[in-house]
């Protein structure tokens, strides 16, 4: 699975949640400064290159559907990130988001529930 661009994971987010769209209907859901349709066009043809992305044609129009699930790149992500940032230690990433305030104790323990739960 190749590395996404930043504007490459934006457009497989809103297609995750859509499931299926026209470059049109992904350029309405673009927050913020929206790209010019012909980019938005070039970026989704990436996304095909590197398989995260096929189509049903329609005449001369494209409707885009995802090949690679949102829970399979969020894997991927998360344990690259775990190697780069944080040493290959779940524990390192779990403090630093303490030390961040990002996460609270109810959250902790939720989580280690979560593991007992498991065992």
């Amino acid at each position: 699975m190749q590395k996404l661009t930043n504007k490459e994971e934006e457009v497989m987010i809103i297609l995750w949640r859509l499931k299926k769209a026209f470059v049109k209907e992904l350029m309405v859901e673009i927050e913020g400064d929206k790209p010019h349709y012909n980019t938005l066009s070039t970026i989704v043809r990436h996304l095909e290159e590197k398989e995260y992305v096929a189509y049903e044609a329609f005449g001369n129009t494209h409707r885009y559907y995802p090949l690679v699930t949102l829970e399979d790149y969020r894997k991927r992500f998360v344990n690259s990130k775990m190697v780069e940032y944080f040493d290959n230690s779940y524990k390192s990433m779990v403090s630093f988001f303490a030390k961040e305030e990002k996460i609270s104790v109810d959250e902790l323990k939720e989580i280690i529930d979560l593991i007992e739960k498991k065992k």
